[in-house]
């Protein structure tokens, strides 16, 4: 029996309603460590105001220069008049804080915007990646009242409807606000019944390439931005780059990165597991992933994407910054920190970017990041959560306020001026053409047979030289059963909100 055959006689052995309606069996985090279950404390000094909310731990929460408040207070008219009939007091639940942190996060421009304009606070209740939803369900449950999480976790949706932990958002917004007119079309894709379950305030892109600009200069090699900005940046100049530069016996390595797979295959436009009209539905049989695949499939063929098992399952994205490594997929997030830090050792001043190229064929498309927030069931002030909102969606469309953002980037992490415009113009593809997949959102069976089975199985076989037909053929009638699983529980979910 194959690695496939083996995942799916897996899957078929585990109930799929058991899986959808319990968020996990694991321990939460105890009050030491979660953010939320120590007491508050806030002392004044003539310089700053510092907050601790976890013992020993200091926020310095005072980032603003006196031009910048006199930005963020004109910016707050912007914002609408709401009515929170329980206060703007909100507790977040999630492995970030909202507030600025010692680590080296600044203050945002959202959250002081919510302090002036609501007189907001967030109190942020830690957990990690792994007890993440077991945390969740013990709050819930338990009756402590978090009102909202992240939105782009892509494990939420339609998960967290189908087990209850999610309200809608549907009551606790208006629409109609021109502050949604960049994310309004966006909010239809987490739209289940006739309610809407992410207030989402950006979208951007999930994955984009970076490279190191001295690599392509000392390689003599088309500059992959002036290819986007000429129109030529498409799958056909992205191999061809790949196949002039990479020399594995000379250290000269192609394509890095966890999720090249994932990144390139939504760039044709339809993901493995999508959304009509409220219902998942899979389109593993599309020509469109198949050509994906089939692409995938040539860049392993022809030794361009990193082969990570020679280098003990760590991508070896240091050696971009050493110019011996042309290109790594990964988020923007690899860049939100100092530059000391930042895993492809790229010199700042070296650092370039550029959207996943689509196919020549087609207009680009770019897999999707819809930032925004889930209201819990049980939240105490989900009108507050939505006010947040607001705040984030003005910080990210008023437009001195975002040269304050490039401001904290720049004296913060290094990042160029010229870079975070090249990076908002990449989000534009994501706003213009979102794509996102609910493979991983709809069940730990789904995601395990399509995008998350390890290299034999799903969409990474293919990028690992297994031939797509055969991954097809033993998954396509067993995605469909689970999909059309999931409808149903999915259906009874949105039925019982009614």
């Amino acid at each position: 029996m194959n690695t496939l055959n083996k995942v799916i006689s897996g899957v078929l052995s585990v109930s799929l309603i058991a899986a959808l309606s319990a968020c996990g069996g694991g321990t939460a985090p105890t009050d030491a460590t979660t953010a939320g279950g120590a007491a508050d404390t806030t002392t004044t000094t003539a310089a700053t105001t510092v907050t601790t909310t976890i013992p020993t731990v200091e926020i310095v929460t005072s980032s603003f220069a006196e031009e910048e408040m006199s930005i963020i207070e004109t910016a707050a008219e912007k914002l609408p008049d709401v009515d929170l009939p329980n206060g703007a007091d909100i507790k977040w639940l999630a492995t970030y804080d909202q507030n600025p942190t010692t680590s080296g996060q600044p203050k945002t421009s959202a959250l002081e915007l919510f302090e002036v304009k609501y007189g907001g606070s967030v109190k942020w209740y830690q957990t990690t990646w792994d007890t993440r939803f077991d945390d969740l369900s013990r709050y819930v449950l338990g009756g402590e009242g978090i009102d909202f999480v992240p939105g782009d976790d892509e494990e939420n949706f339609p998960k967290g409807v189908v087990n209850g932990m999610f309200v809608p958002v549907t009551d606790y917004i208006d629409l109609s606000l021109d502050i949604f007119d960049p994310t309004r079309d966006a909010m239809e894709l987490l739209k289940f019944g006739d309610d809407y379950f992410e207030v989402i305030y950006n979208v951007a892109a999930l994955y984009l390439v970076s490279y190191n600009s001295q690599t392509i200069e000392d390689n003599g090699l088309d500059d992959p931005y002036e290819l986007w900005q000429s129109g030529n940046w498409n799958w056909d100049t992205f191999k061809e780059l790949l196949i002039d530069y990479v020399d594995p016996e000379n250290e000269m390595l192609g394509l890095d990165g966890w999720y090249n797979d994932r990144a390139i295959y939504m760039s044709a436009g339809v993901p493995i597991v999508g959304q009509v009209d409220g219902q998942l539905v899979s389109n593993i049989n599309s020509p469109v992933i198949e050509k994906a695949m089939n692409y995938g499939y040539d860049l392993w063929s022809n030794g361009l994407i990193v082969d990570q098992a020679l280098y003990s399952w760590v991508p070896p994205i240091h050696y971009m910054g050493e110019g011996k490594e042309l290109f790594y997929i990964g988020g923007w997030w690899h860049y939100t920190q100092s530059p000391d830090t930042w895993a492809t050792k790229i010199p700042p001043e070296n650092l370039r970017i550029v959207p996943v190229p689509s196919p020549a064929d087609q207009d680009p498309v770019t897999a999707a990041r819809l930032d925004g927030f889930a209201i819990c069931k049980g939240a105490k002030a989900p009108e507050a959560v939505a006010a947040f909102a607001y705040c984030w969606m003005v910080a990210n469309q008023d437009p001195e306020l975002q040269k304050i953002s490039a401001r904290q980037f720049a004296s913060d992490y290094g990042i160029t001026e010229e870079l975070i415009e090249i990076n908002r113009s990449i989000d534009q593809v994501a706003k213009d053409n979102p794509v996102i997949d609910l493979a991983a959102g709809s069940s730990e069976d789904i995601f395990s047979i399509t995008t998350n089975g390890g290299d034999s199985a799903g969409t990474r076989a293919a990028f690992k030289g297994v031939d797509w037909a055969q991954t097809r053929e033993a998954t396509a009638d067993t995605l469909e059963m689970l999909v059309e699983e999931v409808n149903v529980n999915l259906q009874n979910a949105v039925a019982a909100l009614e």
